[in-house]
């Protein structure tokens, strides 16, 4: 049996909000909190908060959680005066790491540079296993120096030991467009590629292409089943193929305040087909989940994370 293991933090304006939460499901449709609503681990270094995380199982057998430095309970309010504007500017150019061999015992949290003297904030990385190079490709959203950071474009780094990463280049960008949160799956050698546009337009767009790091053409059937969504309130896409061959795609909703903001369900057949239908009432969460990865797990690993004692991670 395949469940499934959902790694994201929560939309609060107290400092524990922007720290790692797990979900759990057996299926995929119903899922429950892990330690009780709590966080499991916690950032200690950097901005001291997490946020748009990604989980990925590594070759080497370990699991890795890459998450943006960024705490808006504390930096909003602080060295970023309130501007989402100095953020894109000044922000975290590391990103947050942990590693572990078996899910539930986790490395201290490490910091790694991933933007360049010219980037501004490196934020909402993603990982996707190159299978023709035996890397590992990292991609994120940044603004850059060159359009005085009007517009964010999504870069892409390798790697094969989450150590040492090579130099940033771009995987997608538009020219006077502000594309982020890139999410990208394989299906049957062809590779498929979620972004959040802001504009022109406002909404969720999928793009495939046969090599990894591009170049990306657009998935046209996907856009006509958005249609009628108000796209620019949804961001953070995520998506996991089913047991039953399925795939599922999460959008986080932010368009209203606090707890009522989290992730709304979409199924496909598949991901080349593009059309995706809302799919609300097959799906219960136990809160709003915020801006996440979901990774396939056995039924041995949910049990050792669902039985875990987590209570060293409460609120401290």
């Amino acid at each position: 049996m395949q469940a499934y293991l959902f790694v994201h933090f929560r939309e609060k304006t107290t400092p524990d909000g922007e720290q790692v939460y797990f979900g759990l499901s057996k299926d995929g449709f119903h899922w429950e909190a892990v330690n009780e609503g709590n966080p499991v681990l916690w950032a200690y270094h950097g901005d001291k908060g997490v946020r748009d995380f990604t989980v990925t199982r590594a070759q080497n057998g370990k699991f890795y959680i890459l998450a943006t430095d960024l705490s808006l309970s504390y930096g909003m309010r602080n060295q970023y005066h309130n501007s989402w504007e100095e953020i894109a500017r000044n922000g975290s150019k590391d990103l947050a790491l942990w590693e572990s061999e078996d899910l539930v015992n986790w490395s201290e949290q490490k910091m790694v540079r991933i933007g360049d003297e010219n980037m501004g904030c490196v934020w909402a990385p993603d990982v996707i296993y190159d299978k023709k190079k035996d890397e590992y490709v990292l991609h994120w959203s940044s603004s850059h120096k060159s359009n005085d950071y009007a517009s964010k474009a999504i870069y892409y780094s390798r790697t094969k030991d989450f150590t040492h990463f090579s130099k940033p280049e771009v995987l997608y960008k538009r020219e006077n467009g502000d594309i982020i949160d890139s999410a990208i799956y394989e299906e049957n050698g062809v590779y498929y590629l979620f972004v959040k546009s802001h504009h022109d337009p406002a909404g969720l767009q999928l793009f495939c292409s046969e090599q990894v790091t591009g170049e990306y053409k657009e998935v046209e059937a996907f856009a006509e089943s958005m249609k009628g969504m108000d796209g620019a309130k949804y961001e953070a896409p995520t998506a996991m193929k089913l047991a039953d061959g399925r795939w599922s795609l999460y959008l986080d909703y932010f368009g209203v305040p606090g707890a009522g903001q989290g992730y709304v369900p979409f199924l496909a057949d598949c991901l080349a087909d593009g059309r995706f239908m809302r799919s609300d009432a097959e799906f219960s969460f136990p809160y709003g989940f915020k801006h996440g990865t979901i990774l396939t797990i056995t039924e041995e690993e949910y049990n050792r994370i669902k039985s875990h004692d987590w209570s060293d991670k409460g609120w401290i």
